[in-house]
């Protein structure tokens, strides 16, 4: 017999975790559509009346962003120059009424190499918060995303949060995006970067690229590329030259795979430089 079931604690969640396989129900705009006609055969899990995992709160250590936030509840928190990325990511994530209820730790857990999520919390450090009867653990998001549909969350676990350590919640970012149209689109190839601009030199980068391997990955050769570099178009020159090693695009009715690694090279060149841009809108405006 199918079961379904809508705790309203987190406690109660996980005790139903323990006991049986759920298959778990958070803002459902992956979900039904994944089903379509087919009859349920899992039992459904619904955590949309866990309030305490929806919102934003700030600790000594970490921003913690609930699992249940949606991309509308991060784009109006206030939140330091370094989550811009993140920000511009949630407005591509399909339209506003799909803004409005999809979860970000749905995005995680649904896994697509697509995500648009993704490379933004890449670049901030973000880690993700699992938790089971038992145990409490901290994964490293790039941990967690194991490959397309799959992530390394174990029977008797839910997702709970998203952990973004201070010390990467520095500096400025962008993100870019590429799409066969302007909205509503999987991206054919996507980028976030995040600098930290000292002096006019880029003192250290995060850059990370989606929709050009199984999962989206950081760019170590890029980053390293950037480090001690003025902000002029040597910037561009060294992103132009540097290694993408990590980078593995598919073909497919999107593009090409040889379009996606030059298409992943022009928009990390746009989101490096977004980035700087909004480095200099704020040292103008603290002026």
């Amino acid at each position: 017999m199918i079961r379904y079931a809508k705790p309203t604690t987190v406690d109660e969640a996980l005790a139903l975790l323990g006991e049986a396989r759920w298959r778990i129900l958070a803002g459902g705009t992956d979900f039904y559509p994944a089903q379509g006609a087919k009859p349920f055969r899992d039992n459904v899990l619904d955590v949309n009346g866990l309030a305490t995992l929806r919102g934003i709160a700030e600790t000594g250590s970490h921003w913690l962003i609930g699992a249940r936030t949606t991309w509308t509840d991060l784009v109006r928190h206030p939140l330091p120059t370094a989550f811009d990325a993140l920000k511009q990511a949630a407005r591509e994530v399909g339209s506003a009424q799909i803004q409005n209820v999809a979860s970000i730790a749905g995005n995680l857990c649904n896994a697509s190499p697509a995500a648009d999520g993704v490379p933004a919390l890449l670049v901030l450090d973000a880690e993700v918060e699992l938790r089971s009867l038992a145990t409490v653990r901290h994964l490293p998001l790039e941990k967690f995303i194991l490959g397309n549909r799959r992530t390394e969350l174990q029977p008797g676990e839910m997702v709970t949060a998203i952990r973004v350590p201070k010390e990467a919640a520095t500096g400025t970012s962008a993100f870019e995006k590429l799409g066969g149209r302007r909205y509503l689109v999987i991206s054919i190839a996507m980028a976030a970067a995040r600098l930290i601009i000292e002096d006019g030199i880029v003192a250290n980068a995060a850059v990370a690229v989606g929709s050009c391997s199984v999962v989206a990955k950081r760019l170590s050769g890029v980053e390293a590329a950037l480090r001690g570099l003025p902000v002029n178009d040597a910037l561009v020159a060294a992103i132009q030259s540097a290694p993408m090693d990590e980078l593995s695009p598919i073909d497919d009715v999107r593009g090409s795979a040889e379009y996606r690694l030059d298409a992943a090279r022009e928009i990390v060149v746009r989101a490096v430089l977004g980035a700087a841009g909004h480095a200099s809108v704020e040292k103008v405006a603290a002026a």
